[in-house]
């Protein structure tokens, strides 16, 4: 297969998805790669019908690389993820929107161009957690106890950064007491993983980040967000607040951080996505008659929930077969600028990853 990834700056040297581009490699399938953020890119011969089975999208809120992935889509090329299913999850406030009208936990969401907007908010629901309703990577997300201290300045590394606010549409939900614990649950085409970390909001709150078993209620809420999104890869932030699990973010393909062979796992999902469709393009799952936690995916030595309606996407291992392909490398044409596929960098010298957090696209 010929694969398009789009990689935006931020994730230069992230193992998700540069892993995973180099694991497509291996098996046998040509993978190019754009970099919105540093190259020239003549669209109108980079997109075009044909050219690529699939398109894969790994970028920040508001980057330019969505709106590639959109012009890839308009000539009816398929998008990993469905193309509409990011644009509803990158924008926090639409996604909030869509989540609470389906019916999913997600706390009571206020929208406003400037921070001081939000002092009209009884107090009765401060502590406020606000953030930029297009940011990503938990960037310039704070915690405001009370309306005097909305207009308090950003911390030095978010000001400036991606995400970071500077005009755009504000939202701010009311803070969800929890123990500093954050729930992520990772949607992999078909199968959820959940893990535990320590919430952005509470860094000094110390917990070891680790997979943990999903319990049918975290289950579902999981699968039904990926329903109603349309998302195949995706992430989802929940907080075991007083009154239950709550929905805080929805993101598209994330790190997969804990996630049992996530390279190969991922890899076999965007074969299996391009190959098949994605969820947003008619593939659309079910959760009716999910399945209890605890009860690991036939061949897998790690727990996976499978949802149902929707198959795991070729039961990827730690070291898995060369899946097929329709082409074999030698008789492949060198991709020509602006694709190019990323070196493997030494072994001594291992690269960065940013830190885990609530935003978009993390």
């Amino acid at each position: 297969m010929r694969l398009c990834f789009l990689v935006e700056e931020q994730y230069r040297h992230d193992g998700m998805p540069l892993d995973v581009i180099r694991q497509l490699g291996a098996w046998g399938h040509q993978v190019d790669v754009l970099w919105p953020g540093r190259s020239l890119i003549p669209i109108s011969e980079a997109i075009r019908a044909g050219s690529h089975d699939a398109w894969v999208l790994k970028t920040v809120s508001g980057g330019p690389g969505l709106t590639l992935l959109e012009a890839a889509a308009s000539v009816g090329l398929t998008t990993v993820n469905d193309v509409r299913a990011i644009r509803g999850v990158r924008d926090k406030a639409l996604a909030a929107v869509i989540a609470r009208s389906s019916g999913l936990p997600v706390p009571v969401t206020y929208a406003a161009a400037r921070p001081e907007e939000f002092a009209e908010i009884p107090a009765a629901e401060f502590p406020l957690v606000v953030k930029p309703a297009d940011g990503s990577s938990g960037r310039a997300v704070r915690l405001v106890a009370t309306p005097d201290r909305l207009l308090d300045p950003v911390e030095p590394e978010d000001a400036g950064a991606p995400g970071a606010p500077g005009g755009e549409l504000l939202i701010a939900q009311p803070y969800v007491p929890n123990s500093g614990t954050d729930l992520k649950v990772y949607g992999v085409a078909g199968q959820l993983y959940a893990t535990e970390r320590c919430s952005p909001l509470h860094p000094a709150h110390a917990v070891r980040e680790r997979q943990v078993p999903l319990t049918p209620e975290i289950a579902r809420i999981a699968a039904e967000i990926g329903t109603v999104f349309g998302l195949d890869l995706y992430g989802v932030d929940i907080l075991l607040g007083p009154d239950g699990p709550v929905v805080v973010d929805i993101n598209d393909f994330p790190s997969f951080r804990q996630v049992p062979d996530a390279v190969a796992r991922v890899s076999a999902a965007v074969l299996e996505l391009a190959r098949n469709g994605t969820a947003g393009q008619g593939s659309g799952s079910s959760t009716a008659g999910f399945p209890t936690a605890g009860s690991p995916t036939a061949g897998q030595s790690t727990p996976g929930q499978p949802i149902a309606g929707r198959s795991a996407p070729g039961q990827a291992k730690a070291t898995p077969a060369a899946p097929a392909t329709t082409s074999a490398p030698s008789a492949t044409p060198a991709p020509t600028p602006p694709f190019t596929v990323p070196p493997a960098p030494p072994a001594a010298t291992p690269r960065p990853r940013p830190a885990a957090s609530i935003g978009g696209g993390r």
